[in-house]
């Protein structure tokens, strides 16, 4: 057992925090290197030394320190990520992971500002009755079912189409979208995964190609035009930015929205006492759906970040171009910040929780999926009030970064 393991005071490897394992007892896990090692060596992507970080001050610390680099080549290394993509025949990784996510100022806020003026306050709150149609909508198509699956059927379609609607992606395209972003967040180490991700990648990457160019000839008031054409400080994003940001916003706008939706679904059923206490009390939604961010995260680990410079942490030396690892799952559950952090409280009144992140990488569409969320679980608590559990275990995804499910049944 990887708990064992962790015991024994044996590094932890990248092959385990991908592993579905992991996200049976990553919790367990956490507590113990919390308190034994609060800079805990792992062995990182391809056997490289990383340091993970679990406590909630240090995690803080790491999603906000200058010195904390979230582009690579400010740190001196190498991505051995997009290394192995362009071995396995994808020589254009540049093209989708040039965006905001991958760099730090000055890039880092020129890039933000572009996307962000379609995340304004106003522009959310114009959406909210077009996310209660969609969701009205999806249900209609199931509600003579005893048994769904709440991933496909609900939480998955719900998020895609969103985004694709604010992007300005047909609708007969939205379907491409599920294994496009798999082979982005694939966190496989396998060269046969390595390769088939690669062609998916291609795909993905033409499609952007056809319909920027599309949206050039003929803007639509929509994201992509608007990212075309939108200028800072006399600067229109270049080509590699644009298709980096649409890949950016297609995958975050719709992956850990998915897992929000059907984490906060999960917990409630697991609990019935707070199913029936936000029942008996609707105004109780946005705090429950706060304690399912920090319950659990929908995304485990942070995306990555390497040293800038060397320090010292709690007695340990990192160097320049270590690895920096965040568990925003752990910090989530830290009790240090949090009282009886493994209960599942929709009352909970501290709930400073860190799953949109800290810091200049705060989540630009953290809004955008509280709401999407707030009416996914409101109208489906409204629509099947005795919905339950078909089953009492629940297959966690082996993926590296998300905490998702490979599938919610439920009983209507």
């Amino acid at each position: 057992m990887l708990l064992q393991k962790v015991e024994k005071g044996e590094l932890l490897t990248y092959v385990d925090l991908c592993s579905a394992e992991f996200k049976h007892s990553s919790h367990e896990m956490y507590k113990e290197i919390r308190i034994h090692h609060p800079v805990c060596p792992v062995q990182f992507y391809l056997n490289k030394n990383a340091w993970l970080f679990t406590r909630y001050e240090d995690a803080m610390q790491m999603l906000k320190d200058p010195r904390i680099s979230k582009d690579y080549h400010t740190a001196s290394v190498e991505d051995e990520g997009e290394e192995l993509l362009v071995a396995a025949g994808f020589e254009e990784s540049e093209y989708l992971f040039n965006h905001m996510l991958n760099a730090d100022p000055p890039n880092h806020t020129r890039l933000r500002a572009v996307s962000q003026k379609a995340f304004t306050p106003k522009a959310i709150a114009r959406l909210e009755e077009k996310i209660r149609h969609i969701a009205d909508d999806l249900l209609n198509k199931v509600e003579l079912k005893q048994t769904i699956n709440l991933v496909d059927d609900y939480s998955f379609p719900l998020p895609i189409i969103v985004i694709c609607d604010l992007l300005g992606i047909p609708k007969e395209d939205r379907d491409k979208f599920r294994k496009w972003s798999n082979a982005i967040i694939d966190s496989s180490e396998d060269p046969e995964q390595i390769a088939e991700n690669a062609i998916l990648l291609k795909e993905f990457l033409e499609y952007l190609r056809a319909i920027t160019a599309q949206k050039r000839q003929e803007p639509q008031e929509d994201l992509i035009s608007t990212l075309i054409f939108a200028e800072e400080d006399g600067q229109r994003l270049n080509e590699k930015e644009i298709y980096s940001t649409l890949m950016l916003l297609i995958v975050a706008g719709h992956e850990t929205t998915v897992n929000l939706i059907t984490n906060t679904v999960l917990a409630l059923l697991q609990h019935p006492d707070q199913f029936q206490l936000l029942k008996d009390n609707p105004s109780l939604l946005d705090s429950a759906i706060d304690e399912s961010l920090r319950f659990y995260s929908p995304v485990e680990l942070a995306t990555e970040r390497w040293a800038s410079e060397a320090m010292t942490i709690h007695g340990q030396d990192i160097q320049k171009g270590d690895p920096i690892i965040v568990s925003i799952a752990a910090a989530n559950r830290d009790e240090r910040m949090f009282d009886n952090p493994d209960i599942f409280d929709i009352t909970r009144k501290n709930n400073r929780h860190l799953s949109f992140g800290s810091g200049i990488h705060f989540c630009l569409g953290a809004m955008l999926a509280k709401l999407e969320a707030k009416i996914a679980v409101q109208t489906l608590i409204n629509r099947f009030p005795s919905m339950q559990l078909a089953e009492k275990e629940v297959e966690w995804r082996g993926n590296y970064l998300m905490r998702g499910l490979e599938k919610l049944e439920l009983h209507l």
